[in-house]
């Protein structure tokens, strides 16, 4: 069997596992991801010749493959979210982002300062990767297919839905916060903060959402309201529309250097809100969930590869102590305390603020920034295991408890809007 021979069947196996996983784990306290990080590392420990992916000797390829599976489902997310966008309706995301993101960003870089004893440039790199949170890696927590109804969401669903879709833009300054830190040296470190303020997180996001809605609303007038009736593409059902949506207003965004992931998802929700009731939106989600599970399971699988190969051996303890008290400490007393004072009942602030999963959108991040600099080239083995970890404890732990903790969630919902 040579090389080529062994890839094809790996990834037939992988997209035949994509389609049917889903529907005979879905009544148990299993995730498809956990079971396609299991397969990648079973195979790469038996004798067969399958490639195992190493993000330092393979760094731009993981970054764009990573970046492509980002942006497909922030797009996906935005499809899906029925409920318009305002800051009442939206109180629960806009506190996990604007609260929630920066305490776990702060936390955790104090924590890996201290527990690994780095330098603060690689302790927040570590810190901004793992802040966003992937919700697509537990699909008990995340928002179903579109529907007509703006309040017919769960707010754990559609909270972590709609944060999940926000700060993966949003972590970016924080990233570029590590990178502009370490250029600058200890010595200067003050100096960049005005510019980064200014560009990186004011400047680059303002670009981002723009791009979203100018993008958004050109292509809800295409898809719903263009004449010729030839060019209202919501006439003709095809699905494969959301990847030319998704590409534009990725592209644009970072052509005029904004955020190409919050200009996704902005796309995302004015497409939803140019003709919220119309089936189209339907379509298109559907085929970006499609699209985003292959993209999803072919990343697990080399993750897992990954992990038992070049990971887990280069693993020190303090590393998966950072990765535990990220995922069992920090998130949830950050999320707890970020929506003190909000609508949401007891239940539903615990639940989402245990649900920060993270995934995909860290691997991109970390890729991103060895890429961009060359100063954490010393640390790139620690800071790659520690991901890769952290990401296996979140698919492990979260994807074990999702379907139990979201189901008792909802009887409970049902037993108090049932009338006596």
């Amino acid at each position: 069997m040579t090389l080529s021979d062994a890839v094809y069947l790996a990834t037939g196996i992988g997209a035949l596992g994509a389609a049917v996983l889903p529907r005979l784990v879905f009544r148990l306290p299993l995730s498809t991801p956990m079971l396609f990080l299991a397969a990648g590392a079973v195979v790469a420990l038996l004798p067969l010749p399958v490639p195992v992916v190493e993000p330092g000797r393979d760094r731009l390829w993981v970054e764009h493959v990573t970046e492509l599976c980002v942006i497909v489902s922030l797009m996906g997310a935005g499809l899906a979210l029925n409920r318009p966008v305002g800051l009442r309706r939206w109180a629960g995301p806009w506190r996990l982002v604007g609260l929630v993101l920066p305490l776990t960003v702060a936390a955790t870089a104090g924590l890996a300062a201290v527990v690994l004893q780095w330098p603060l440039a690689p302790a927040l790199l570590l810190a901004a990767v793992l802040a966003p949170t992937d919700p697509v890696l537990a699909a008990e927590v995340r928002v179903g297919e579109p529907t007509d109804a703006e309040n017919d969401e769960d707010e754990v669903r559609f909270s972590l839905t709609a944060e999940a879709g926000l700060n993966d833009g949003l972590a970016f300054p924080f990233v570029l916060a590590a990178l502009a830190y370490a250029a600058a040296g200890a010595g200067t470190a003050t100096g960049w903060a005005g510019r980064w303020i200014l560009v990186d997180v004011l400047g680059r996001a303002a670009v981002g959402v723009a791009v979203g809605l100018i993008v958004g609303a050109l292509l809800g007038a295409l898809f719903f309201r263009a004449r010729p009736k030839a060019l209202r593409l919501a006439e003709h059902m095809e699905g494969f529309v959301a990847l030319g949506a998704t590409f534009t207003a990725y592209g644009v965004a970072e052509l005029l250097h904004g955020y190409g992931f919050l200009a996704v998802f902005v796309t995302a929700c004015t497409i939803r809100a140019a003709e919220r009731a119309h089936g189209y939106h339907k379509v298109l989600h559907e085929f970006t969930e499609q699209v985003e599970r292959l993209l999803t399971a072919f990343l697990l699988f080399l993750l897992g590869g990954y992990l038992v190969v070049y990971a887990l051996p280069a693993l020190t303890w303090r590393g998966a102590l950072v990765g535990f008290l990220l995922i069992l400490v920090v998130r949830p007393l950050m999320g707890w305390a970020g929506q003190w004072g909000s609508t949401s009942g007891p239940r539903e602030r615990i639940v989402t603020a245990l649900f920060g999963i993270r995934g995909i959108g860290s691997l991109f991040y970390l890729a991103y920034a060895f890429g961009a600099s060359d100063r954490f080239d010393d640390d790139a083995p620690q800071l790659w295991a520690v991901v890769a970890f952290t990401v296996l404890l979140s698919v492990v732990l979260h994807g074990t408890a999702a379907t139990p903790v979201i189901r008792r969630l909802d009887r409970l919902r049902r037993a108090s809007a049932t009338p006596p």
